[in-house]
């Protein structure tokens, strides 16, 4: 319980305390923040869990699945056995198997030699592989990666081809901090192969974690090989569409299917959306939906089972996709092929049904040495989402969920980045560990190069938000930092510590292009944090690490930059050009102090000055008034 104390005054002018008990949801989890800094009491997440079912996890409001009791250590292969241990740095801690002080560690028969990072993890080893992700990720230990990836709760997708190019080993899990996958892929009417390694490298300046290369046109045997040696991520195939380029789905067989997986993976894929789940009696359920199947992998399937009459090949061949897959560490994603495409559709039969044979492949794919992860749905009413995120905990193990969105509104085309990292958020929050990004040009075609950027830094917030929820340690650092500089009105430190410096430069400048001690938003008399900076009872603002003694010219706009503001048409050609190529005497300054700064002129003269400074809009035409002067 927290006591708060607040002054009230009462019509005589007497002040007196009222105090009032709030009861703030603290559940243990650890704070955000390194060094606890600010006022916040932290996360109201559950106490972290890592080695157990709930590692970083949301309170569960009342009637959602709990988590299942098995892992990854309930599926091992046949033969093998466990033996418990003293130590944890010689083998993996076991399930809640051993007694208090003891660790379990798989046995594996004579002879055999681990592939995959799920086997040498079940055999106590810790690779070079986790190594770097505890590197990577700060709060965890190479053991607690180990651990993580022997319970199946993490993955490390790394092909042991694309280990010899340019791949950084990364982990998707609930124990690590939440990551984002870039979808692109050349088409039939678009892109090539040089564009779709250009967009890579844009995907991966924007933050993505991982990359699946979605093509259904042009070369795309050279487009997946020229993508796996030039990225530094892991990358992603649906490799069905390969299997049907210049055949008809009918003709699919367990011979394409096994020469397409071998091919790609020898090719360096790290993980495979395979629709194995959609099954001959889900069909039925489809019937009533307004939107029937809207993944591409589960129509082609659909349309197979009912053209041979026969259950899903990908289903009955599961076992021998397995062992394809172990022989070059190729991770699972286990496909949704009947995720829902509307609202409308959401958490049905169908979509239940086939999570639950979801469930089954892991246990399956466990047994045979692979590592999993989960598909999840792509619309979602907000209300739903967590329930689906913990259904899949339970009925999956603990798998990593990796999910589309979820989208929480249908009537946003050319916003669908929006309307799906809202429920990428609560996604996070409640037990996925990745989000597939999606652009605005979601439902409307193929995303160019603003596009993937857009939908980058839209799941990036996403994530982020979910991980400072969360309580990962260290998650907020950065935050607290650009508050310190906000603090400070310190605007170079301001930029520096944002996700995109250039768009915060330029849109900053665009209104006012000198770094006084108030913004264009406020103004000078108006500006709250200059304020509270001269109020010497409060601390804002004078932290020494950000303070700044005088006004700054800011530099002129970068090429990126200016090509910001020209997209955003609100400032002209020519003061575009006047920003890009500003000196002293375009900004007012002399000898280094900006006349509209307030400690050097007098108030009158500033507001001035930032008048003069602010983009004139004449907004008549949108309103079909008629013409006048424009107006602020």
């Amino acid at each position: 319980m927290i006591q708060i104390r607040t002054p009230n005054s009462n019509s005589g002018g007497d002040s007196h305390e009222h105090s009032h008990d709030y009861a703030i949801p603290l559940h243990g989890a650890h704070n955000p923040s390194s060094t606890s800094q600010g006022t916040t009491p932290g996360s109201f997440a559950l106490r972290a869990n890592i080695g157990g079912p709930l590692t970083f996890a949301s309170p569960d409001t009342p009637g959602m699945p709990p988590p299942s009791d098995k892992t990854a250590w309930d599926f091992l292969p046949e033969g093998w056995r466990l033996e418990r241990v003293a130590s944890r740095d010689v083998g993996c801690a076991g399930h809640n198997k051993g007694a208090i002080g003891e660790f379990v560690r798989c046995v594996a028969p004579a002879g055999f030699a681990p592939i995959t990072q799920l086997e040498h993890a079940r055999l106590g080893l810790v690779t070079k592989e986790m190594r770097r992700v505890a590197e990577r990720e700060g709060h965890l230990t190479p053991e607690d990666v180990r651990d993580e990836v022997a319970a199946g709760r993490m993955v490390i997708p790394a092909n042991k081809t694309h280990l010899g190019y340019q791949l950084d080993p990364m982990a998707i899990g609930r124990a690590s901090k939440t990551k984002i996958n870039a979808n692109m892929g050349a088409s039939p009417v678009s892109s090539s192969t040089d564009e779709e390694v250009e967009k890579l490298r844009w995907a991966e300046r924007w933050g993505a974690d991982t990359v699946m290369d979605l093509s259904t046109g042009g070369n795309l045997d050279a487009t997946r090989d020229a993508i796996c040696r030039n990225s530094t991520v892991p990358i992603g195939t649906v490799p069905i569409y390969s299997m049907i380029i210049g055949r008809k789905i009918e003709d699919l067989d367990e011979r394409i299917v096994l020469d397409t997986l071998e091919h790609q993976a020898s090719q360096g894929v790290d993980y495979f959306t395979i629709h194995a789940g959609v099954l001959r009696e889900h069909l039925p359920f489809i019937k009533n939906r307004l939107i029937g199947i809207v993944s591409r992998g589960g129509s082609l399937l659909a349309k197979w089972m009912l053209v041979h009459n026969r259950q899903n090949l990908m289903y009955t061949m599961w076992e021998d996709i397995c062992d394809v897959m172990r022989r070059h560490d190729v991770t699972f994603s286990i496909g949704d092929g009947l995720r829902p495409g509307g609202l409308a559709d959401a958490t049905d039969a169908a979509q239940l049904a086939e999570l639950e044979t979801l469930g089954e492949l892991t246990e399956r794919a466990w047994r045979k040495g692979v590592q999993v992860m989960i598909e999840g749905p792509g619309h979602v009413p907000f209300d739903q989402i967590e329930f689906n995120m913990k259904l899949e905990r339970r009925l999956c193990h603990g798998a990593p969920f990796y999910v589309l969105g979820p989208l929480v509104t249908d009537i946003f085309p050319g916003y669908d980045h929006i309307t799906s990292c809202i429920g990428a958020t609560a996604a996070a929050y409640h037990g996925a560990s990745m989000l597939c990004y999606v652009t605005p040009k979601e439902h409307l075609g193929l995303p160019k190069r603003d596009d993937v950027k857009q939908g980058c830094i839209a799941y990036k917030i996403a994530a982020h938000a979910a991980d400072v929820a969360l309580g990962i340690p260290g998650a907020r650092d950065r935050d607290d930092e650009l508050t310190k500089a906000r603090a400070a009105l310190n605007w170079q430190k301001h930029f520096e510590l944002s996700f995109d410096p250039d768009t915060a430069r330029a849109y900053h400048d665009e209104d006012l292009d000198v770094d006084t001690d108030f913004c264009a938003m406020c103004g000078h008399d108006w500006c709250s944090v200059r304020i509270s900076k001269e109020i010497v009872e409060f601390a804002s603002g004078k932290s020494e690490d950000y303070a700044w003694q005088k006004p700054t010219r800011s530099a002129a706009l970068t090429p990126e930059q200016q090509e910001i503001l020209a997209k955003r048409g609100v400032l002209s050609p020519d003061e575009i050009h006047r920003l890009a190529s500003k000196t002293k005497k375009a900004v007012g300054a002399t000898e280094g102090k900006a006349s509209c700064h307030s400690d050097y002129v007098d108030p009158e003269t500033a507001k001035a000055v930032q008048s003069t400074k602010l983009v004139q809009l004449n907004t008549a035409p949108a309103h079909n008034l008629p013409s006048h002067d424009p107006i602020v």
